[in-house]
C-alpha cells in the first residue's frame, strides 16, 4: 500500500484556491493541475507499506496527533520545486504555523511502525496544485500567484491516505485523529 499522513484544508479554504487558480488551469501547456479531491499538505510520505505495519502506523499517528496541538494556518501565496525557472510541481504555500514539528512526529510515527520512507527531503508545507514531466518556466505563473491570500482556518486533524495511481489518482482515508485543543489560560 502507498501510504501518507497529510493535513486536509477545510472546504473553505479549498475554494479560495479554486477561485485563486481558476483563471490560470489549461493555460500553460503541459502543465497537469491536480484535481481538487486530491488537495492536501502531505506531512509524510511513507511509499510502499507492508498492510502488516498498517496496525502499529494507525496507533502511533494517533499518539503523534494528541501530542500535537490544533495548528493555526492559512494558505498564502505559491511556489514550485524546484524552482520556478525549471519547475516540475507548482504549489500553494502554507503561512502561520509551519507544521514542521507534526510532520516530523508523522514521520517518525512512519519509521517506527516500519514504514520505509522515500521522501527525506527537508519539510517545505504547500499544498500541490499542478504537475509537469518535464522542466517547466512558471516564473510568470508563480508570480501571479504569489499576492494570493487565504483566509485563516485550524489544521485540527492527522489524516492517513492510501493513494491508488493510475490514469486517475484517488485517495482513500485509512484513518484520521484529532489534534489536541489549544490550551486556553
Amino acid at each position: 500500500m502507498r501510504l501518507f499522513a497529510a493535513v486536509v484544508p477545510p472546504e473553505e479554504a479549498l475554494d479560495e484556491v479554486e477561485r485563486a487558480v481558476a483563471p490560470y488551469v489549461g493555460q500553460v501547456p503541459g502543465l497537469r493541475w491536480a484535481g481538487r479531491p486530491t488537495w492536501h499538505v502531505t506531512l509524510a510520505f511513507y511509499g510502499e507499506v507492508p498492510e502488516r505495519a498498517l496496525p502499529d502506523l494507525r496507533v502511533r499517528l494517533e499518539r503523534a496527533a494528541h501530542r500535537h496541538t490544533v495548528l493555526d494556518v492559512a494558505l498564502a501565496g505559491a511556489g514550485a520545486f524546484s524552482s520556478a525557472r525549471r519547475a516540475r510541481v507548482l504549489w500553494a504555500g502554507v503561512a502561520g504555523d509551519p507544521m514542521t514539528r507534526l510532520a516530523d512526529s508523522a514521520r517518525a510515527a512512519g519509521r517506527r511502525a516500519g514504514a520505509v520512507q522515500t521522501d527525506e527531503k527537508r519539510f517545505h508545507a504547500h499544498l500541490t496544485l499542478a504537475r509537469a514531466r518535464t522542466d517547466t518556466d512558471l516564473r510568470e505563473l508563480v508570480e501571479s500567484l504569489a499576492g494570493f491570500a487565504g483566509s485563516p482556518w485550524r489544521a485540527e486533524r492527522l489524516h492517513l491516505f492510501r493513494s491508488h495511481t493510475g490514469p486517475q489518482v484517488r485517495y482513500e482515508s485509512l484513518g484520521d485523529w484529532a489534534l489536541a485543543p489549544v490550551k486556553r489560560g
